[in-house]
């Protein structure tokens, strides 16, 4: 786990100051997703995906280092002085918990903000394309929007949770990283019960 995470609920790693504070600016956000989607990629090749100028992008790739987020991939590397950064893997990041509450409040609204503009911008994908599919013009799937009402307690909505955590993680695990029929998928799982 990077620069010092605890582990919270269902192992997930407990996000540090640092990682809340690297996060919750938009263009490292944008700079962790494109590493996640791509699994790994050299700075330049960020630089020119993002559209960012190649100071910039090292400048936030090393603050994205120093918070444990993402590392160097010497092995991917061509030579010395190319450099091939990877996600740290980790499978999931909290927030905070209870006994581990966030220790800088402007930087956990900062990156909550930014994380539902993400899910905003997926749920408006997935409704933007549905009706192509729904009314028979896509026959393939591209993206899925469920929605469930169940009468749940707390404790059996964590092991909900958890189970299907661990489906993902063993699909991912038994993936063919070069079928070519692969691609890189979005999901949010959203729940509130009914007190908020």
């Amino acid at each position: 786990m990077g620069s010092g995470s605890a582990e919270g609920r269902s192992g997930a790693a407990v996000m540090t100051s640092a990682m809340l504070k690297a996060l919750a600016n938009p263009l490292r956000r944008r700079i962790i997703n494109e590493l996640v989607r791509r699994e790994y990629a050299r700075a330049a090749d960020l630089s020119a995906a993002l559209e960012v100028p190649a100071n910039s992008l090292s400048f936030h790739l090393r603050v994205l280092a120093e918070a444990g987020l993402v590392e160097e991939d010497p092995d991917r590397a061509r030579d010395r002085r190319d450099r091939v950064w990877k996600p740290v893997e980790l499978h999931a990041l909290e927030l905070g918990t209870p006994e581990q509450p966030v220790a800088d409040a402007a930087a956990a609204a900062a990156f909550v903000a930014l994380i539902a503009d993400e899910h905003h911008e997926l749920v408006r994908r997935v409704v933007t394309w549905a009706p192509e599919y729904t009314q028979g013009r896509d026959p393939v799937i591209r993206g899925t929007f469920e929605q469930r009402n169940v009468r749940l307690t707390r404790a059996e909505l964590m092991q909900v949770f958890e189970k299907v955590s661990q489906v993902f993680r063993e699909a991912e695990q038994a993936h063919d990283r070069d079928d070519p029929d692969s691609l890189f998928w979005n999901i949010d799982i959203v729940a509130a019960d009914e007190t908020i």
